[in-house]
């Protein structure tokens, strides 16, 4: 086509070629930029509406657990809240720079990529915030105030997570991925340029967006996953190492005759605790250790011993116990105020809202005419079983009454712990994370239960939000996904709808409408 001399035809044509060539080049031009547009988005999306989503409810829980185990939780709650300033801080500085930028470049991020092309694919914004003048061997005080922030969060969570064993994992991965400057043997840092040269110098708009994302997204995920860690039942969250007492549950006086038993245990009766011995006891069961007294006789009998474990670190923990046992004849001797007894039959915990079944009852007492009171709570039933339902605040205090065979009336006070019920699972199919075809989804429908609660509670989905990647959040009232069909035409296999925000109201807790509730995950087949 360049040699000799041509005709107007073969000019007319090596025109041509030159229009298609340069065409092809700004549709494959348009093809980068969208697809970094649809990554960006994507990203952005995932961080405000599910991260940043569970990290406020996730906050809400810690918050209650610091108000009722403030020894386990509170720390953990000032740990978090730090990181959550520091994370805060970086998160709205890099907001202010992509603003910045998109307003420099005139970016409507509403307009489609083929009428926000020029904007996309501008590289002054990025290049004039970063260098100071546009100067490639000059950075500007914006980009040295983006890396005094990621440094310090960094170094946060390095220095408050990395000796704790839960959260090791985290500061690890802050350690790696948490920098805005290449490590001394990264293989871009050797090639002569330093970070900001080549995540910004000359970068179009949409890639230097994507870039500071991407920072972002690492650490509100580090935020996501330091509180899930956080939260996580561990028998060390909920047995402190250094505050275990030995347990012994037993009569204090026994008539003659009569079979009595008392029992030796850790805390809640573990049955798998690793290590477990103790002396002094005739058996070992299920974690208990079982003693059955000598009552033939008359007169005071004592007994002790010692309880072990191996903790997780490999330690023996030894904890001393006693005992002390009456034998009385008849009424003659019966300690009546150490006589009473009540126990919750539910774990020893009041569920707020719910009936909790009580059983007490004093040593020698008519049963029918023994009371339970309780301020703040109600109380129903009688003869030694009933029925309470706490109110507000952490404790109530539980008074039995009763009159002894003398004639005289008895009155013991005991204090019990009030939780809330634990938060509900949204399930499809029994199941918080689902896989099936996209056809399938809208005919599905969304349920909140509670696994392995003994109380009688259900619930009913009243309402929930639904994302699919690239769409508006559709909110949906009732449990049927039959709505979201037109959401889901489309799909493809690998992609994900998160159903999230889902309100469930409770049967059996005074009709109340309980948030946060778990999210449910459906992958498309």
């Amino acid at each position: 086509m360049a040699g000799g001399k041509q005709t107007p035809r073969q000019k007319m044509i090596n025109l041509m070629y030159l229009v298609f060539i340069a065409m092809l080049a700004m549709q494959i031009d348009q093809e980068i930029i969208r697809s970094y547009k649809d990554t960006n988005d994507s990203l952005t999306n995932t961080r405000q509406t599910i991260v940043e989503s569970k990290n406020k409810i996730f906050y809400a829980t810690l918050q209650e657990k610091a108000k009722t185990s403030p020894e386990t939780y509170g720390p953990l709650l000032s740990q978090y809240e730090g990181l959550s300033g520091k994370t805060d801080a970086l998160v709205n500085l890099i907001e202010g720079y992509k603003g910045e930028m998109s307003k420099q470049a005139e970016y409507d991020p509403n307009l489609a990529v083929e009428e926000s092309f020029t904007a996309l694919n501008n590289t002054e914004p990025a290049t004039n915030l970063f260098f100071k003048d546009g100067d490639e061997k000059n950075i500007s005080s914006k980009s040295t105030d983006l890396k005094s922030k990621v440094d310090d969060l960094r170094n946060f969570i390095v220095s408050n997570f990395a000796n704790n064993s839960q959260l090791k994992d985290v500061a690890a991965r802050a350690q790696k991925n948490l920098w805005a400057e290449f490590p001394k043997d990264d293989k871009r840092a050797k090639g002569g340029k330093n970070w900001f040269q080549y995540k910004f110098y000359n970068q179009p708009l949409i890639a230097a967006l994507s870039n500071l994302e991407l920072i972002e997204s690492e650490a509100r995920n580090l935020q996501a996953d330091a509180i899930s860690s956080m939260l996580q039942e561990k028998v060390d969250a909920d047995i402190k190492f250094n505050a275990y007492e030995a347990l012994v549950s037993g009569p204090s006086s026994i008539m003659k005759g009569e079979t009595g038993q008392i029992k030796v245990a850790i805390g809640t009766f573990a049955s798998n605790v690793p290590g477990l011995k103790i002396t002094g006891v005739q058996r070992v069961e299920n974690g208990q250790g079982i003693i059955t007294p000598n009552t033939g006789t008359t007169g005071e009998q004592k007994f002790g011993g010692e309880i072990s474990f191996t903790d997780k670190n490999g330690k023996v923990i030894t904890l001393p116990y006693s005992h002390t046992l009456n034998v009385v004849s008849g009424q003659e001797a019966l300690k009546e105020q150490n006589g009473a007894i009540l126990q919750a039959d539910k774990m020893m915990v009041l569920y707020r809202g719910l009936q909790n079944p009580v059983s007490g009852a004093i040593l020698g007492a008519d049963l029918s005419a023994t009371t339970l009171s309780a301020p703040g709570a109600s109380v129903s039933g009688g003869k030694g079983k009933w029925m309470v339902t706490p109110g507000a605040g952490s404790t109530v205090k539980l008074t039995i009454s009763g009159k002894a065979p003398s004639g005289k009336v008895i009155s013991q006070g005991f204090d019990f712990r009030i939780k809330n019920i634990p938060p509900p699972k949204g399930q499809i199919r029994g199941a918080s994370y689902v896989s099936m075809p996209a056809p399938s989804i809208s005919k599905q429908t969304l349920t909140a239960t509670l696994p392995d609660f003994d109380f009688p509670v259900s619930f009913d989905v009243v309402s929930f939000k639904v994302k699919v990647s690239g769409k508006p959040v559709m909110p949906i009232n009732g449990s049927s996904l039959g709505q979201v069909e037109s959401l889901t035409k489309g799909l493809r296999s690998g992609d994900v709808v998160t159903i999230f925000d889902i309100q469930a109201k409770a049967n059996g807790l005074n009709g109340v409408v309980l948030p946060n509730i778990g999210n449910v995950i459906i992958n498309v087949l």
